[in-house]
């Protein structure tokens, strides 16, 4: 545990392999397992890692510059960059990424009666934190595109990478929780939707309203002084 070698592990994939596992994260296939077929025995941390600080970075920067494209047209009001929305952003993320499976896995092993019983071939804590990192991959190109400055399509960008992402995890996680009765499985995974939806809709309001400042203090330019005036 304390030594180097055991976390190479958790980090030993290629870049095709992380290529196919976020293609697979974000397309739910009935019948089409992301664990049992794309992680076969080999679950990393190292994709799920940088998937969680790319969102967190898009978010910070897309939400700056949104608010300093809705100030276009506004000469009198001076924008203000807030860059510690990369530390907010991070902390939602990583929190989410590490407490729901964390939550679910031992779920999991509760309901076969611990770690090491058995349930119809549930998940690894490994596997469950892999699967959800790879699912926070649908939310990047999202989180980019809504630089733009429309209400509706920043809300309509953030229902199509939930929707896939979510129905995903449904798919992956659907066998090991249907082991257990279907009318708790039907109500675990309609928690884990609702908490998916719920991250994207924190990612949305995450950056907060920009800050500006207004010249003279009222919104307006300061008017020239009166040249008749003494000095």
């Amino acid at each position: 545990f304390w030594t180097l070698e055991y976390y190479q592990a958790f980090f030993d994939v290629d870049t095709k392999q992380v290529l196919e596992r976020i293609k697979a994260s974000v397309t739910p296939i009935p019948g089409k397992n992301f664990v049992r077929h794309r992680l076969r025995n080999n679950p990393d941390l190292y994709g799920p890692f940088w998937i969680c600080a790319t969102l967190a970075l898009a978010l910070a920067v897309s939400g700056n510059l949104s608010q300093l494209s809705a100030l276009r047209g506004h000469p009198e009001r001076r924008y203000s960059p807030h860059f510690h929305h990369v530390t907010v952003a991070a902390t939602l993320i990583y929190c989410y990424a590490g407490l729901v499976p964390l939550a679910l896995w031992g779920f999991l092993c509760w309901r076969r009666g611990g770690p090491g019983g058995d349930s119809g071939g549930s998940f690894s804590l490994l596997e469950t934190l892999c699967a959800y990192g790879y699912s926070l991959s649908a939310y990047v190109p999202a989180a980019v595109l809504w630089v733009v400055p429309v209400p509706w399509l920043q809300w309509v960008l953030l229902a199509l990478p939930a929707l896939l992402s979510a129905s995903a995890l449904a798919v992956t996680f659907w066998p090991p929780l249907r082991a257990g009765g279907r009318v708790s499985a039907v109500a675990v995974v309609a928690t884990l939707v609702a908490l998916h939806a719920l991250l994207a809709v924190g990612c949305k309001v995450t950056p907060p309203k920009t800050h500006t400042r207004s010249w003279g203090g009222s919104g307006a330019a300061p008017a020239p002084p009166d040249a008749s005036s003494p000095p």
